[in-house]
C-alpha cells in the first residue's frame, strides 16, 4: 500500500513515467533485433562462407542484383521465393542478402517455415557490403 501511495504522489508519478519509457526504449533494439533472428554481420558471415560453405542469397529484384553484387551469389527475388526456394541446399547455411537489411528477417521466417533451419540475415544489406568496400560483381 506504500507502494501504491508512493507512485500515486505527484512528483512521483514522473519518475515512475520516466522510467516506464526508459525502460521500453531499452527494449526496443532487443525487439526489433529478435524478428530479424540470426542477424550476421559481414566478418561473420564471411567466416560462414568459408568455414560452413555457406550460401550467398540475394533477395533483391534481378535488375539490383545485375548491377552488382556478392560473387557466388544466387539471386532469388523475394517474389520468387515461393516457386524457387527449393533449390536452395537445406545442408548449408543460407545468408540473405537484401538492399539495407530490413527484408531479409521477412524473408527468412519464411524459408525457416519451408524447413530451412539454417539461415542468417547479413546486417545492414548491401548497403553495408558497399559501405565496407567490399568486391562486387555484376558477373551472373
Amino acid at each position: 500500500m506504500d507502494l501504491l501511495h508512493f507512485l500515486l504522489d505527484q512528483n512521483n508519478i514522473f519518475i515512475a513515467a520516466v522510467a516506464v519509457v526508459a525502460g521500453v526504449m531499452l527494449c526496443l533494439p532487443g525487439l526489433r533485433k529478435g524478428r530479424g533472428a540470426n542477424a550476421v554481420d559481414i566478418n561473420a558471415a564471411t567466416q560462414l562462407v568459408n568455414k560452413s560453405q555457406a550460401v550467398w542469397v540475394d533477395v533483391r529484384p534481378a535488375e539490383q542484383f545485375q548491377a552488382g553484387h556478392i560473387a557466388q551469389a544466387r539471386s532469388l527475388p523475394a517474389q520468387d521465393l515461393e516457386a524457387k526456394a527449393g533449390n536452395l541446399p537445406k545442408n548449408k547455411p543460407l545468408i540473405l542478402v537484401c538492399e539495407q537489411g530490413r527484408s531479409a528477417p521477412r524473408i527468412a521466417a519464411r524459408l525457416r517455415s519451408q524447413g530451412f533451419a539454417d539461415v542468417y540475415t547479413l546486417e545492414g544489406g548491401m548497403r553495408a557490403w558497399y559501405a565496407a568496400n567490399l568486391p562486387v560483381t555484376q558477373k551472373g
